[in-house]
């Protein structure tokens, strides 16, 4: 009996929401593989998530007005309705990874393959953002976010809304005042911290409950409009605003739908990726489908264009083509080191519909329909944990290195890492001085090789870190006490400064003089320093840069420190993973460039420490890419290991002692002080 209660409380299937569907599904893979021609088409998720919300609030308000609702039917329902076109591509992906991945590459994608599992990847996105984060494209499935937002969604709305009704509260009520204290959060969180509000399952969900709004109305508005009309003594049929399957009046369901896809279109036009999102932004595309939804299935917008053939069956594929479309994106990006030509994203696009159809024809639709649903859903859920310990598995063993293929480049492998680097992994610098705020700082701007008063100083953004390895490690050098300061800007900063010379990540806010007052007081109370080596000089100045610059130098010196700029390092246009063969391909790229790069970054050094010398002019100049190029160009292959170890160019260890090489025997003749104990 419940199970019969259970299919009468199934909304009535619409054709137009399907086109709606349609609709989401096409402007986010658009914005995927083309973003350039569809800038705002990420909305589409967005639109995804109040058709989610409507469906299932639905399902859920007519099941406890009827009091038939189960919990263990709604979740074996949400269990075979998601689970198996989720496991055949995150078994794809461990597959596919296991051949085309490099090991850290591979480590990443086990850590994401159980947060697609339990439902969480927005949490474990959300944690590893941050400066040393990997691109979003390389992320394979970073999508499964959205997915992991509406799981949450399902877990906790049900249970709500279940003991809202057994304690006889106005499921109204309770659902506006859900929905308004999200989209509170939301404004608030909007300027603030946008990860954190992107990834926040309380900063979206008042998303989904805008259709827990309209499924509400949709099923009792009639009762509220007769009510209101009762009141004003009208004619109008205003309840038919709210009845599900009910004309509201042929102009103004048309007047909705219009206005909906308006919106849709305004919000697919102007919003694109430099706007704060979510944030008040989102309420466009939000707004525009509920109005289309509203507007009912007998709209013409709704009954001619989303209801035709070609757009419900892309919605009825979509789930699927969600799932696939990016993966396939991400392999290519990866596999290819740089955005695949257009050729190859047109064929991953064709590729992801034809697995999405394939996938909806042969697994969703057999696994939906028949009976043996207990069945099914306990093989489905053995099936999952089975996934999600395989990824376990790949993320603790770091990325199978044995892997055939992979473990003859371990060496090659250690130097691809972020801010697990082992020389990071010390809380030297941190006990001595107590003044860096761990939570706020950043435990890994800051490295000391000693307890000693340090001697040697490294001074600028992460750049700057870089070079520690080689100088602390160095033979000729090992009598320093090094210290290394890597966070921000290596000119100096005053609170006056405008604020956009201290935004870039990873230093921002009050970052910039958090670290000049630890640099201030190592320099004056310490009175150890001997040389401070400044790194991380950009490329790009802005108005001021050199007086600025100037100002760290002169503060510096006065204080009896000796002063060498390094020269900006000459960086690729490419991530130099791809100059080494992968299990599926073997590399074309050489990791050479030619030396017109070179000649101008050195044509720009040579004029900026003419500038300093003008005011300064003991200041020294060392030219770190002789380590890598001369006058027929620049080689990365050092001669077989990678001169970076990251796509944001960062040296890597194996180069870092090359340059800390050079750096001494530049020294024995420019600046022999420095080699002395």
């Amino acid at each position: 009996m419940a199970t019969q209660n259970s299919q009468t409380a199934h909304p009535k299937y619409r054709l137009d929401i399907d086109g709606l569907r349609a609709v989401a599904i096409v402007s986010v893979v658009v914005f995927h593989a083309f973003p350039e021609w569809l800038e705002g088409g990420f909305i589409g998720v967005d639109i995804f998530f109040v058709i989610s919300g409507y469906l299932i609030s639905l399902i859920l308000f007519k099941s406890l007005d009827g009091e038939f609702f189960s919990f263990s039917l709604f979740y074996a329902r949400r269990i075979r309705r998601i689970f198996p076109a989720l496991l055949l591509v995150l078994a794809s992906c461990l597959a596919l990874g296991w051949f085309a991945l490099l090991v850290d590459e591979y480590m990443q994608l086990g850590k994401h393959v159980m947060g697609g599992v339990g439902f969480v990847s927005n949490f474990v996105l959300w944690r590893e953002s941050g400066y040393f984060d990997n691109s979003a494209e390389t992320k394979i499935l970073l999508h499964l976010w959205s997915l992991g937002i509406e799981e949450q969604f399902y877990i906790i709305w049900p249970l709500l809304l279940w003991l809202a009704y057994r304690c006889k509260c106005n499921l109204l009520v309770v659902t506006a005042t859900c929905t308004v204290v999200s989209f509170g959060l939301n404004l608030q969180g909007a300027g603030q911290n946008s990860v954190a509000n992107f990834y926040s399952p309380q900063t979206r969900f008042w998303e989904l409950q805008c259709g827990s709004l309209l499924a509400w109305f949709s099923l009792y508005g009639q009762e509220v409009g007769g009510k209101l009309r009762y009141a004003l003594k009208d004619r109008w049929r205003l309840a038919a605003l709210f009845k599900e399957g009910e004309s509201c009046g042929k102009s103004l369901s048309n007047l909705c739908s219009f206005l909906g896809s308006l919106l849709l279109a305004y919000g697919f036009w102007r919003i694109n990726k430099n706007t704060d999102f979510p944030g008040i932004w989102a309420a466009i595309p939000i707004l525009g489908a509920v109005l289309i939804i509203l507007a009912g299935p007998d709209a013409w917008i709704n009954k001619r264009i989303l209801s035709n053939r070609l757009a419900v069956w892309i919605g009825l594929i979509s789930f699927p083509l969600y799932l696939w479309h990016w993966p396939l994106l991400s392999f290519a990006r990866i596999v290819e080191g740089e955005t695949p030509s257009r050729n190859v994203r047109v064929a991953a696009v064709a590729l992801s519909i034809v697995l999405a159809w394939l996938t909806y024809r042969f697994i969703e639709r057999p696994v939906r329909s028949g009976n043996r649903n207990g069945w099914k859903v306990a093989l489905l859920t053995t099936l999952m944990l089975i996934v999600g310990f395989a990824g376990y598995f790949i993320y603790d063993r770091d990325g199978l290195k044995s892997r055939s293929g992979i473990v003859q480049m371990d060496s090659i492998n250690a130097q691809f890492v972020g801010p697990g680097w082992k020389f990071m992994k010390n809380d030297t610098c941190l006990s001595k001085y107590p003044l860096v705020d761990v939570e706020k700082y950043g435990w890994w701007f800051c490295m000391a090789s000693s307890q000693e008063k340090p001697t040697l100083l490294l001074l600028g953004n992460s750049f700057a870190n870089h070079l520690y390895p080689g100088l602390a490690l160095n033979d000729d050098l090992k009598h320093h006490s090094v210290l290394s300061i890597g966070a921000c800007d290596p000119a100096w900063v005053e609170m006056s400064d405008p604020v956009s010379e201290l935004s870039t990540l990873p230093c921002s806010g009050h970052r910039q003089f958090e670290q000049q007052e630890l640099i201030n007081n190592i320099v004056l109370k310490e009175k150890s320093i001997r040389y401070a080596i400044i790194d991380g000089i950009p490329i790009n100045m802005k108005e001021g840069y050199i007086k600025r610059l100037q100002r760290r130098v002169d503060f510096l010196e006065k204080n009896g420190v000796n002063v060498i700029l390094f020269s900006p390092h000459v960086r690729m246009d490419y991530d130099i993973k791809n100059c080494y063969a992968r299990p599926l391909k073997e590399s074309k790229r050489d990791c050479q460039i030619s030396a017109e790069n070179y000649m101008k970054i050195m044509k720009y050094f040579n004029w900026l420490v003419d500038e300093i010398r003008q005011t300064n002019p003991k200041i020294l100049a060392f030219n770190q890419n002789s380590t890598f190029c001369n006058e027929r160009g620049c080689q990365f292959k050092l001669p077989v290991m990678p001169a970076f170890r990251d796509e944001y160019f960062h040296l890597s260890e194996f180069a870092s002692k090359l340059v800390a090489k050079e750096f001494a025997g530049w020294a024995k003749a420019e600046a022999p002080d420095i080699l002395v104990p």
